[in-house]
């Protein structure tokens, strides 16, 4: 049976997975190499990512390995494509890995701007849902094939079960998603004065986290109870 499988992924302690200001010099974010650092010196990382020879082995090697075995299909949000924003201006961005990427299998990214999908060197096809997560899901395990599907996220949001989240900002189904693979009741609103107004005061607690002062890439806007 095709999982959903988070590998090979490194947070700070105060919960920051990317640095901010994601920018052409900077895809991980300002500092954002740096906390990856672990998994970018290993044999496994070296191998897929620059084609190199050589490289670290060990433990690392072998958590970052794990993440690329038995993979069918990867999801991603549109910043680990790029770093365009808004309607794509034309299609001269290719991704941030040259015209070989490291996946070798379908990619299915998460965006609000259609766009033809993107056949590379490899067995890398960058396919760009519009349709929102749960068709990202169905897409990235049909295509999977009865291997596993990658995705990257952070926090146990099973947590929140019991509550209704109001998800908003420009990371909105980023999040969305994890909460839809944590059986989390929530919905996407965009716009935060829209996102407000759909919980009309009946938070149990009004949450901006840290991620908003920093790069402003995702908010819980808010929660409530189910009844």
């Amino acid at each position: 049976m095709s999982r959903l499988r988070v590998e090979s992924f490194t947070i700070s302690l105060d919960g920051f997975g990317a640095g901010p200001d994601q920018d052409i010099d900077n895809p991980l974010g300002v500092g954002g190499t740096a906390l990856h650092g672990w998994a970018l010196a290993t044999r496994t990382f070296q191998k897929h990512l620059f084609g190199n020879d050589g490289g670290g082995t060990g433990i690392d090697d072998d958590f970052a390995a794990r993440g690329f075995r038995n993979i069918g299909a990867w999801i991603l949000g549109r910043n680990m494509f790029g770093p365009v924003r808004g309607p794509w201006p034309d299609e001269s961005w290719r991704g941030w890995w040259g015209e070989n990427p490291v996946y070798h299998v379908p990619v299915f990214v998460l965006t609000h701007h259609a766009r033809a999908p993107l056949v590379m060197e490899g067995g890398t096809t960058f396919h760009f849902v519009t349709e929102g997560i749960a068709a990202a899901l169905a897409q990235a395990r049909e295509a999977a094939d009865g291997k596993d599907v990658s995705w990257l996220w952070d926090v146990d949001f099973e947590q929140l079960r019991g509550r209704h989240v109001v998800c908003s900002g420009p990371r909105a189904y980023d999040l969305a998603v994890r909460l839809e693979y944590g059986e989390v009741d929530h919905e996407v609103v965009t716009d935060l004065g829209g996102a407000l107004a759909v919980l009309r005061g009946e938070l149990d607690r009004a949450m901006v986290p840290k991620e908003v002062v920093r790069d402003d890439s995702f908010r819980i806007v808010g929660l409530k109870t189910i009844n």
